[in-house]
């Protein structure tokens, strides 16, 4: 495809010669002579100089000119619509694969794909469009919209609800138990039925080996445009805001409300009952104890302000020479105190 369809079909403004061919997209250093790239941050500028690549997606504040460039003011967004154009991914088996099994209570929609040993039990309604791979169950009762897709093996629970455009990766589990035990006189726990549901709002994707557990009573909610990376455990009763996004291996306890636009790292650890405000981020590893207000950036367990965070963490490093010249200045100050008792006891 000519660069200058490619920036046609991206509505990005082309510097360069736009009869260059293109073939596929690359990274900028993986690049090569038929390939598509981009520069997102400017402090990168100096690899345009030793990309091999056919041509550059770059931001407004970026000069190339010596490599054809297509100019948009989101370089990123640009990049990943480009990768839509050159990969084609396999098209769904349209209809229910002999090994699948639907309950004749169930309703599908139009257009859907049922793969191989997939379940879609008693009283499921399924929108229009989707697509269930092989292996992934829905147990009764569940509830989804138009344009949903479930990888192999991912399951949702009973009662649950799922909006429109939700993507569940492989083994993602929507809708297991919560973590909620009684404890007896004896020492041993009373498993307390969990009666609530999970519902996953419209544009919600959640990753592979995700687990988002169904509440006690009430419901657990992940809204719209909510984005759950992989290995993440949502606990029960938690609500996790639009557009939020959370990177592997992040863990809610029950009843966590996680804001709008909150950004947790991998292996972010947030305790129960707490409150994350809108646009919080939350840096990897950081141990969270407390609710915290919105916009504040936090890291570290306990958690503190990312900037306290940085100057702490500086700080540790030096503390073995810091002790080091405490030590030495105690054996000075000894020192001098026998040698003024010396001339003391001369007086």
């Amino acid at each position: 495809m000519k660069l200058s369809e490619v920036a046609k079909r991206l509505n990005c403004r082309m510097e360069g010669r736009g009869n260059v061919e293109i073939a596929g997209v690359a990274g900028l250093e993986e690049a090569g002579p038929q390939d598509l790239t981009f520069l997102s941050n400017p402090k990168y500028v100096r690899k345009l100089r030793e990309t091999r690549a056919a041509a550059v997606i770059v931001g407004e504040d970026v000069s190339a000119p010596d490599v054809p460039t297509l100019i948009s003011p989101n370089p990123y967004l640009a990049f990943a619509r480009a990768i839509e154009i050159f990969y084609f991914p396999p098209a769904p088996v349209p209809g229910i694969h002999p090994t699948a099994w639907v309950a004749d209570s169930a309703r599908l929609g139009r257009n859907c794909s049922i793969g191989a040993q997939a379940t879609v039990a008693h009283h499921v309604a399924i929108g229009d469009n989707a697509v269930l791979h092989p292996g992934v169950t829905l147990y009764p009762f569940v509830e989804v919209g138009d344009d949903f897709v479930a990888h192999a093996n991912a399951s949702v629970r009973e009662y649950c609800r799922i909006g429109n455009r939700v993507i569940l990766q492989n083994n993602a589990v929507i809708g297991s138990d919560g973590f909620g035990f009684a404890p007896r006189e004896d020492g041993s726990y009373y498993k307390i039925v969990q009666s609530g549901i999970v519902v996953l709002e419209d544009d919600v994707e959640v990753g592979a080996n995700a687990c988002i557990d169904r509440s006690t009573v009430g419901e657990t909610r992940i809204q719209a445009g909510a984005k759950i990376d992989n290995l993440v455990q949502i606990g029960h009763g938690s609500r996790v805001g639009r557009h939020s996004v959370l990177a592997a291996q992040v863990g809610l306890a029950g009843s966590t409300k996680v804001g709008n636009h909150v950004m947790l790292g991998g292996q972010v650890g947030v305790a129960g009952h707490l409150s994350i405000g809108d646009r919080v981020v939350v840096t990897a590893q950081s141990g969270v104890g407390r609710s915290i207000e919105p916009g504040r950036r936090i890291s570290g367990s306990p958690e503190m302000d990312s900037g306290l965070w940085k100057r702490n963490y500086i700080l540790m490093h030096r503390l073995p020479d810091l002790f080091s010249e405490v030590k030495e200045l105690r054996r000075q100050l000894k020192q001098l105190g026998r040698e003024t008792e010396k001339d003391k006891s001369k007086k």
